[in-house]
Formats: structure tokens, sequence, C-alpha cells
């Protein structure tokens, strides 16, 4: 009896040795491909500069997911496009626009998304600025002196220099001045535009309406010729952002009587209601295919740029991630499944359609784990108010190697995630969904939705930590023997309200954008 005990005892020991060296083995082999065979740059060019921005309802979009799909079919998982509602289709054409008057100059500028188009002969017109008013009612009449103009409605920048360049190289004296003079400059063009009584949304429309020829904006970010990239509110006259320097330039020529004149050609094309998707690949589970861990990434961008690190190394990870699991783990425990949401630009839409849409896989989440804000090495984990998230992230990133845990500092058990980025959809479904937050590399400022947001913003090296950390942490999760809990914390009272707070809400998606008013 006592032989049989010791034989089992030597078995169960002999055993746990080769799972550990098993472990082991396929944890430096995750390394190990990631820095002898990292597919990353060709990923990064392939999506970046061949497919291009990923707008929702654009040609690109459709051309990204289906990309998607043919190289994760390529890498023998079964890969597809789920749609998940429609939204106005757009594509952007070419953009040019020349100052042709006082004299000729091209300009740096670029059509807003969803902006209309001028037709291939474009628009000839004057430039003039916002007209002041003492009241809405004031502003009524005055508006009408638009009409047959471009309209310049952004406030002209002091300086394009950024305050980090002011405080190296000014004194000072000059640093506080140029700030108390922004400062000032900022409240006398707020107080402007409140006066006109009309939102961010209303006024280019009512500047349609009163026969202007286009609208030109300059929406700043803080950083050498950088600006932010969003939509535009007009329904048949163009919606253009100009640089910085060029819409100052425009700007003091109108303030002064020089009366510059535009060209504007802007050959965008609307394409009516599209279809709008996700794509999901999976590598399915050998002992319990209906749990998953779940690698998160949004795959649209807006197109001021190419969306290079939003959230083009998000998805690069988890591509690269599932590419290397794949060829090292090909036959998990658990299901481990990639979703490229579409839409999350204007709120979490592709992964809200996902977790409404598919209960059973919701209800199988053993781990989610998100990538998204920019380039950066992945440097906080939060246990977004699950409370034994420590318990399982912490034995999962115990193995994770200490060149790449040394950088990252965790908060257990945190607060739940409320939006931000798609990991937010599954928490507040329940899901233990966990956001890789990474280092800045002035993320907010020169890239986070701007014209800047290009390929030679990624650092590759960065990039390649957060596969090594998401490989391995996927691997643990899947390979873990015990199902991970779900408990949630007690929220405190908000010192506000007074009110005890409460786990955020399950919401659906917009199922179908940027048709009407409301969207």
């Amino acid at each position: 009896m006592i032989r049989n005990l010791v034989l089992v005892s030597l078995l169960f020991i002999s055993v746990n040795i080769i799972t550990a060296q098993e472990k082991q083995a396929i944890i430096a082999n995750i390394v190990k491909e990631v820095n002898t065979n990292s597919q990353l740059e060709k990923l990064a060019h392939e999506l970046l500069d061949v497919v291009g921005p990923r707008l929702v309802g654009s040609p690109q979009m459709k051309n990204a997911h289906d990309w998607a799909v043919k190289k994760y079919s390529g890498w023998g998982m079964d890969a597809r496009n789920e749609q998940w509602g429609t939204w106005r289709g757009w594509e952007r054409g070419i953009t040019h626009v020349d100052m042709v008057s006082p004299r000729v100059q091209s300009l740096e500028a670029r059509q807003l998304a969803w902006s209309p188009s001028t037709g291939k002969k474009g628009v000839t017109a004057e430039v003039v600025i916002l007209p002041e008013a003492k009241d809405s009612a004031d502003f009524a009449q005055k508006i009408k002196s638009v009409k047959g103009k471009f309209v310049l409605i952004s406030m002209p920048q002091p300086t394009g220099r950024p305050d980090e360049n002011w405080e190296k190289w000014a004194t000072e004296e000059s640093f506080e001045k140029m700030k108390k003079d922004r400062d000032s400059l900022n409240d006398l063009f707020n107080e402007k535009m409140q006066q006109n009584g009309l939102g961010r949304r209303e006024l280019p429309r009512a500047l349609e309406a009163a026969g202007a020829e286009g609208i030109i904006s300059s929406y700043w970010s803080r950083g050498f010729g950088v600006n932010k990239v969003f939509s535009a509110y007009t329904e048949d006259i163009p919606t253009i952002d100009v640089s910085l320097e060029d819409y100052g330039m425009l700007y003091r020529l109108a303030a002064n009587g020089d009366k510059p004149e535009l060209k504007i050609v802007a050959e965008s094309q609307e394409l009516g209601e599209v279809p709008t998707f996700n794509t999901i690949a999976e590598i399915k589970g050998s002992e319990k295919p209906d749990e998953y861990v779940i690698l998160s990434a949004h795959f649209d961008s807006w197109d001021g740029a190419t969306g290079a690190t939003d959230n083009g190394t998000g998805t690069l990870v988890m591509m690269e991630t599932m590419r290397i699991l794949k060829k090292l783990y090909p036959n998990p425990k658990r299901t481990i499944l990639v979703g490229h949401w579409g839409s999350e630009e204007q709120g979490l839409n592709g992964s809200r359609a996902f977790v409404k849409d598919h209960p059973e896989i919701v209800e199988g989440v053993q781990a989610l784990f998100n990538q998204d804000n920019g380039t950066g090495r992945v440097e906080n984990i939060s246990g977004n108010g699950f409370l034994h998230a420590y318990d399982y992230i912490g034995r999962w990133l115990y193995e994770v190697p200490e060149e790449v845990t040394k950088h990252i500092e965790t908060n257990f058990p945190g607060t739940p995630g409320r939006g931000g980025s798609d990991y937010a959809s599954f928490v507040a479904a329940g899901v233990p969904a966990f956001n890789l937050s990474s280092l800045s590399w002035d993320y907010w400022n020169y890239t986070w939705h701007t014209n800047r947001d290009t390929y030679d913003k990624i650092v590759f090296d960065d990039v390649k930590n957060n596969v090594i950390l998401t490989a391995v942490l996927a691997y643990m999760a899947s390979e873990d023997e015990a199902t991970t809990s779900r408990e949630q914390i007690i929220l405190p009272v908000n010192r506000r309200s007074g009110e005890q707070m409460t786990w955020p809400e399950a919401r659906d998606a917009t199922r179908k954008g940027g048709l009407d008013d409301e969207d």
C-alpha cells in the first residue's frame, strides 16, 4: 500500500515537472519568436500604408476587415466578418486647398470626415472671419454677410510652439506672458461663441443655411504641425481643417482687410447606407471550447492620418499574438478568440454589439485583454473592480519575463472602467476584462486623432514587448485549471452626490450610424 502511494506521488510530481517544463518551453519560444521572427513591421506596412485609414463606413474599413480575415485564414485560423449594423458610407477623395489671392500658395488642409464634396471643379471664394454679435438675435442678422464666402470659425492661435518649447527657450517672464495672453484670447473667443447662441454642431449648419460656401476650422493639438481631425456637420458645403500656420495666415489677412481668396477642391463621395462589421478569428479550445480568452482591439480609426497608434498598434499586437499562439500553442485548453471591433471611435459600437449578440460567448469568458492607447510598452493593468482579479492576474503575470513586467504597475482590485476603450463594453456585462494601458509617447498631443498618426510614430521595440505580454497572459489564462471569479467589489459612495455608486450597465450599439441628426 505504501509502495503504491509512493509510486502515485512520484508520478504526480513527474507530471507536474513535465507540465512546468512545457510551460517554460512555450514561454521561451514565444519570446524567441517575437525577437527573431517578428511580422509586426510587415503587418504594419500592409495595414497602414496599403489599406490606410479605417473610418467606419468607408471602403478602406471594409478593405481592412477583408485583409484581416485573409491574414488569419492564411495562418490556419477560422476567421469571419460579422455584420452588426449599418453606417453612412463615405469615401475621402482628393483634397486640394490653394490661396489664390492676394498671392498664390498651396495650404496644408484636408476635409473633415463625412464632409460634402465640392465636385472636381471646386469652389473659389473670399475668406471671412465669423461675425461678432451682441447676442443670438444680432448674430441672426449679421450671419447674412457670410453668403458666398468661406468662414473661419476657430480661434487663431497666438503661437504654434508647444509649451515645452517655450519652457525650454523663453525667459520665465516671456513664457508666463504668452500663457496669460493666450488664456485671455481663449476667454474672449469663447465669450464670442456663446453670444451667437449656437453649439459646435449648430454653428456650421447655421452658416450653411445663411449661404456660406464652406467652413474653415483649425483644431490645434498643442504640438508642432499637429491638428485633431474629426467630422463635419454640414450637409451641402465642405468643411475643411487647415493647419495652425496656414489658418493663422488666413485669419490675419482677413482681419487686416486683405481679402484672401481660396480655391477648394474636395472630391469626397457619399456611398449611402453600408454594412459595418467586426472581424473575429479563433483558435478552438481542445478541452474547454466553450470557454474563451479574448484578445481585443478596435480596428477603426479617424482618417486625418492612417491610425497608426489609434489603434493600429493595438491591432498589430493582437494579430501577432494570434499568429504566434497558433504556431506555438495550436491546441489551447480554452478557445482563444480575437475581436477587431468596428466603430469604437463613435462609442464602442462594435464591441457593444458583440456583447449583445453573443451572450453564450460572454458567459464563457475566462478573461479579456484589450490594447488601445498608443505605441508605448504596457505600464499599467487595473483589476477593473473584480474583487479577486489579483489572484489570477498576479498568477499569470508571474510567468511573464521580468524584462516585460518590470515596467508594469498594477492596481487591484481597481474600479470598473466605464468607457475609453472596448474593454468597458465587457466590464459592463460582468466579464473579467482588462485594459493593457501603455506609456504615452506624447500620444494625446501628437497622434491621438491627429493628422500625424502614421507608421513612423510606431516604436516597434515597445510593440514587441506588448506582444510578449499579451501572448503569455493569453496562454496562462487558457491553461489555468481554475475558472476566474467574477465577484465585484462593493463600490463606494459618490462624494458629490452622496449616493452609492453602481456597476456600469451594458448598452447596445448604435446600429444605424451617421444617417440622422442624432448620430
